[in-house]
């Protein structure tokens, strides 16, 4: 077989053409390439968002941007779909909200029948939801719905079978039938009964799976900063808090907080209205929020509390560490999470974290794929899951 060598005067003309992509064909790139045809939609679909004007302007005062009218935008929206693949066109969408200032415009339900949906512009959506007109409230529902649904999907099956695998092994049984027996736990169990000589366990004391499904066995609080920084987490929480909710084993309470505290526990069945009834920015009161999961808890043996937050505390700072430190105390396993996202950990307050951890209860971002391994290790009261990274 004969390998043939690229020819470099072929590949050329493609450099060029991807260089004057990059960086958008202004004097000085030096390239002297020329688009044409699907090149060119793209480089003007380009130029539309990251061209450059005189400053950081928006809407019409962009000289190369995009104007203020919706179906200008629109079109935009049309294009880009067209030429980008989906996650691309979620990183433009991204970028044009915060770079132009056209929130306003998803207040229009051309317009949101023209976006790309995903959990940030979710975020953008119910922060605007105090605002937004009935008319246009139903088509940010279907578009709210669509990614709720997506993370359903994703996320719901592998949950549920993780917590009730942690539930089952939470729940021990010393009479346990022969296909209940946890072998691993029998055996750490009876090691004292070694026989050297034969070279065997005598398992006078067996530890078995429980079969938790049938009784509530443990009670969940997720307590959830909506302060405008943590909009992801919100959206990720409320779908992980509705399967928690599905799960008979477990008595699952949604309590969202900015300074003001509001349980969502009534909502859980439908994620969307979770959502709905979140207010994202505002202040934040890590500490009165705690004081009402606190108030909530009737088995703290059995509890979990989950808190949710950048820990930038606008309450008592030294009255929330005392609070955690209680819960801890009296049983509750209490988890910390800077944000329950893709994305890593936002900008946190890192006294707030170290104050934390020196509590036992270290604060770390959690990604949605991890959340599952982190509730199951704090329901069998075993070490969490920390990244590395922490």
């Amino acid at each position: 077989m004969t390998v043939e060598a690229s020819d470099p005067a072929q590949e050329r003309p493609e450099r060029w053409r991807r260089w004057r992509l990059v960086l958008g064909g202004d004097a000085a790139d030096g390239t002297g390439q020329e688009l044409s045809g699907r090149d060119a939609a793209m480089d003007g679909a380009l130029s539309a968002l990251y061209g450059k004007g005189e400053r950081p302007a928006t809407g019409r005062d962009r000289s190369a941007g995009l104007g203020a009218s919706a179906p200008s935008v629109a079109r935009w929206l049309g294009d880009i779909r067209t030429y980008f693949p989906t996650s691309v066109v979620q990183v433009m969408q991204r970028d044009a909200i915060d770079r132009l200032g056209l929130s306003a415009l998803l207040l229009e339900p051309e317009m949101l029948e023209a976006v790309e949906a995903d959990v940030h512009l979710v975020g953008t959506l119910l922060s605007l939801s105090q605002a937004m007109p009935e008319t246009v409230k139903e088509t940010a529902r279907a578009v709210v719905r669509k990614v709720v649904e997506d993370l359903e999907k994703r996320l719901t099956t592998r949950t549920r079978a993780t917590l009730t695998g942690a539930l089952d092994r939470s729940a021990r049984v010393h009479r346990p039938r022969h296909h209940d027996i946890d072998w691993n736990r029998t055996i750490a169990a009876n090691l004292k009964h070694y026989l050297p000589e034969h070279g065997t366990v005598v398992p006078e004391r067996l530890v078995g799976h429980g079969r938790a499904a049938r009784a509530v066995k443990k009670e969940v609080v997720l307590c959830v900063d909506q302060s405008g920084s943590m909009a992801a987490s919100v959206v990720h929480a409320s779908v992980f808090g509705a399967v928690l909710a599905s799960l008979r084993s477990l008595d699952t309470r949604l309590v969202v907080f900015d300074t003001a505290v509001v349980d969502l526990t009534d909502r859980l069945a439908d994620p969307v209205d979770v959502l709905f009834g979140t207010r994202l920015g505002g202040g934040t009161d890590i500490n009165r929020a705690l004081a009402y999961c606190q108030s909530r808890i009737t088995r703290p043996a059995e509890a979990v509390v989950v808190l949710i937050s950048d820990l930038y505390e606008g309450g008592i700072r030294d009255e929330m560490l005392k609070r955690v430190a209680a819960m801890k105390a009296s049983g509750v396993q209490f988890v910390a999470l800077l944000a329950l996202s893709d994305e890593g950990a936002p900008a946190y307050d890192r006294e707030h974290a170290a104050a934390l951890a020196a509590l036992g209860a270290p604060a770390f971002a959690c990604t949605p794929d991890l959340f599952p391994e982190v509730m199951a290790a704090a329901i069998e009261k075993r070490p969490l899951p920390v990244p590395d990274t922490v």
